[in-house]
C-alpha cells in the first residue's frame, strides 16, 4: 500500500517524519524519494532488518536516522535525536516478508527452533511460553490474541505433549494443533489450522498490544498540527486496537471513515498485501 501511504503521510518539503516500524527500509526509501528535503527517522527492534535497511537506503545519507528500538521508545528516540515535533508517522504492523521466511519460528510451514522474538535481545521466547505457562495461562493466550475457538483444547493437548518430552520445533507444535482441530475444518484448505494458535503466542511473545497501546498514543503527542499518523494492520484484532486508539486521541481527526484497504491489481501482485488495511489520523489541534 505504498501509494497509499504517501498520499496519507501528506509528505512536505523539509519535513521531518518516523517509520516506527523500518524492517527492510521500503517505506522509507519511497517517502525520502518523494521530496529531495525530507528526513527520516527508521525505528525497529530486529537487528537483522536493520542491517538490511542500513545497506539499501546508504545512497540517501544523512537524510535518514536508523535506531535499534522498539517503536513504544519513540520519545527515546526522537530525544536523542533532537527532534521535538515531527511531520508525520508510520506504523506498519504484522509480521514481514523477513520474518516468515527467516529461521526463528515464524511460519508453521517449515521445521525452526520455536523463538519468535523480533528482538533477540529480549529473554523470553515461544518455547518457553509453549513448555512453561500453565493450561490455563496457555488457553487465554491462544484464545485472546487467536480467536481460537479450540483454544483450551490445543491448550490440554500442548501441556499433555511436553510432560513426555518438550516441545522444541515449529512443525511439532503445529502437528499438535492439526491433531486438535478438526480435520473436516482445514483439510484441502490453503489456511494451515496452527496459524491462529501461532499468531497469539507470537503476538504474546513480542508484547505486540502492549506496544501498540504505547507506541502510538506516544508517537501522536510528537505531531505538530496538520501532522498525520498512518498505521496499516494485518488482522481484525490489531486493526479493532488501532481504530480504538485513534478514535480516543484528543486534538485529532480521523481520515479513514473505514479503513483502506489494497487494490485489486497490488492484491494479485502480492497476494500477501491482501489482508492489510489502512488507518490514518490528523492532528488539527495542540
Amino acid at each position: 500500500m505504498l501509494k497509499e501511504v504517501l498520499e496519507f503521510l501528506n509528505v512536505k518539503k523539509g519535513g521531518v517524519f518516523v517509520d516506527a516500524t523500518l524492517g527492510g527500509g521500503g517505506h522509507t526509501e519511497a517517502i525520502l524519494k518523494a521530496s529531495p528535503d525530507v528526513k527520516v527517522i527508521g525505528i525497529d527492534r530486529d537487528e537483522e532488518a536493520i542491517e538490511r535497511a542500513i545497506e539499501r537506503l546508504e545512497p540517501f545519507g544523512g537524510r535518514v536516522s536508523i535506531y535499534h528500538a522498539a517503536f513504544s521508545q519513540i520519545d527515546e528516540v526522537l530525544e536523542a535525536e533532537g527532534v521535538e515535533e515531527i511531520d508525520g508517522v508510520l506504523f506498519d504492523l504484522g509480521v514481514s516478508h523477513f520474518h516468515l521466511r527467516g529461521d526463528r519460528g515464524f511460519t508453521v510451514w517449515e521445521e525452526q527452533p520455536l523463538d519468535m522474538r523480533m528482538d533477540r535481545r529480549q529473554k523470553l521466547t515461544a518455547r518457553d511460553v509453549v513448555n512453561e505457562l500453565s493450561e490455563k495461562k496457555l488457553a487465554e493466550i491462544i484464545f485472546k490474541y487467536g480467536e481460537e475457538r479450540f483454544a483450551r483444547k490445543i491448550a490440554r493437548e500442548i501441556v499433555r505433549r511436553r510432560k513426555e518430552e518438550p516441545i522444541e520445533t515449529t512443525l511439532e507444535l503445529a502437528k499438535i494443533v492439526e491433531e486438535v482441530v478438526p480435520k473436516k475444518l482445514w483439510a484441502g484448505r490453503k489456511k494451515h489450522p496452527a496459524i491462529k494458535t501461532f499468531q497469539a503466542i507470537r503476538i504474546y511473545v513480542n508484547k505486540e498490544f502492549e506496544e501498540i497501546e504505547e507506541g502510538i498514543p506516544k508517537a501522536a503527542n510528537f505531531l505538530k498540527p496538520g501532522g498525520r499518523l498512518v498505521v496499516i494492520t494485518f488482522h481484525s484484532l490489531e486493526d479493532g486496537l488501532v481504530k480504538r486508539i485513534m478514535k480516543n486521541l484528543e486534538g485529532f481527526k480521523v481520515l479513514t471513515k473505514k479503513p483502506v484497504e489494497p487494490t485489486e491489481k497490488e492484491v494479485k501482485e502480492n497476494p500477501a498485501a491482501r489482508s492489510a488495511r489502512l488507518r490514518a489520523a490528523e492532528r488539527v489541534s495542540t
